[in-house]
């Protein structure tokens, strides 16, 4: 029988902690842990989960796959929902009923923003798990933005004024505050990440749709690689500018989905049934993707995708 080695052209290596890249279908010994571990590529999967209440495009979202808000929408709506993992439940509505809006946060401490009314509305309203309260608005009124972050520490970027916007506003808690636009100004785009490690990709360059994704390092975006398929009105999830989830999106069909790794998009499984604008949220390996048009969807999908690393064992 061939050994490792032989089969590989390399021994088996020992390391203290896994290594940062491994290559599928590498075999190491974690010699902390004590195990013999290997590297592996799961594609990820998509399954049905609970509909919305509500049915509606253009809506926002924050959370995680498992505690996740829905609010806003087209036709313009307040209606915020939670979502248990399995099911939806209505909640008390946003102050401002309006659709193309952004959020971020906790499914227990969100932040709403922006949004066409209409007309387009600089409203900011925060969620404290019960109810939404105003508080300072955005700096430039704008609709079909996106935001990422949290309820106290967020970041706004893109979307239209009645024209494309590349303007991006930080928010600390009380107040949002203008700093360095994406190199692309465009609406209907998706994002993922932080206030200070967020990533942009896709939207519409008034008109044509784009590829373009941009990394955010908490002062400037940088352009990095495209996406594997142009397209707007997508959905994103993900917890930093190295580790994120685009899918869906206008573009035939409205399934696909890519991984981003920090460096380059992956295309890997698509959705089951698929939308554009719709509402994402969660992580690399388990989001969330919510509402949508048909004219208007109630569908939720969630992604899941299983460690890359696994321990060897005898069994």
């Amino acid at each position: 029988m061939a050994d490792y080695k032989t089969i590989k052209g390399t021994k088996i290596q020992n390391y203290t902690t896994d290594p940062d890249n491994p290559l599928t279908g590498q075999v190491w010994y974690n010699e902390t842990d004590q195990v013999l571990k290997t590297f592996y590529f799961d594609p990820g999967s998509w399954s049905t989960g609970g509909d919305l209440n509500t049915g509606r495009r253009y809506l926002a979202g924050a959370g995680i796959q498992t505690a996740a808000l829905a609010f806003g929408g087209f036709p313009t709506t307040g209606a915020t929902e939670s979502y248990n993992g399995t099911s939806w439940t209505e909640l008390n509505d946003l102050t401002t009923s309006r659709y193309g809006l952004a959020g971020a946060g906790t499914q227990t401490a969100a932040l709403g923003f922006g949004g066409f009314a209409p007309p387009a509305t600089a409203v900011t309203e925060s969620w404290n798990g019960t109810s939404w309260t105003e508080v300072n608005d955005l700096n430039t009124a704008r609709y079909y933005l996106i935001g990422d972050g949290t309820q106290t520490a967020a970041l706004a970027f893109g979307g239209s004024t009645g024209s494309v916007t590349g303007v991006t506003e930080s928010w600390n808690g009380t107040s949002w505050t203008e700093v360095n636009d994406l190199n692309s100004g465009r609406k209907n785009l998706a994002g993922a990440g932080t206030q200070t490690s967020a990533l942009a990709f896709g939207g519409e360059i008034d008109p044509p749709p784009t590829a373009a994704t941009e990394s955010w390092n908490g002062t400037s975006w940088t352009e990095v690689n495209d996406l594997n398929t142009i397209r707007s009105e997508l959905a994103g999830a993900g917890v930093d500018n190295t580790s994120a989830l685009a899918f869906g999106g206008a573009v035939t069909p409205n399934t696909f989905t890519e991984s981003w790794n920090g460096t380059s998009w992956t295309e890997v499984n698509d959705m089951n049934i698929g939308s554009d604008a719709f509402a994402g949220t969660g992580t690399q390996t388990a989001a969330l993707g919510f509402g949508g048009p048909t004219p208007v969807s109630s569908a939720t999908e969630e992604w899941n995708q299983g460690p890359f690393t696994k321990t060897i064992t005898s069994s």
